[in-house]
């Protein structure tokens, strides 16, 4: 199995920064003011790395 992307929603600010740049891996939950996971196995991996790169809240991560 390989990795897949998660982010720690107690960390998240809701800045939506991972949610523009990679609208087909992560959403914004409305309700909770958060981003989240769309799509656990990933996608772009670059995409997915420069969101993590770029996120302020540090949240966003590989899990093996």
């Amino acid at each position: 199995m390989g990795k897949k992307v998660v982010i720690d929603e107690e960390e998240c600010i809701g800045c939506e920064s991972c949610v523009e740049m990679c609208p087909d891996v992560f959403e914004f939950d409305e309700p909770a003011e958060k981003a989240r996971v769309i799509k656990p196995e990933g996608g772009d991996e670059d995409c997915i790395q420069e969101a993590i790169e770029v996120c302020p809240s540090e949240c966003i991560s590989w899990e093996e």
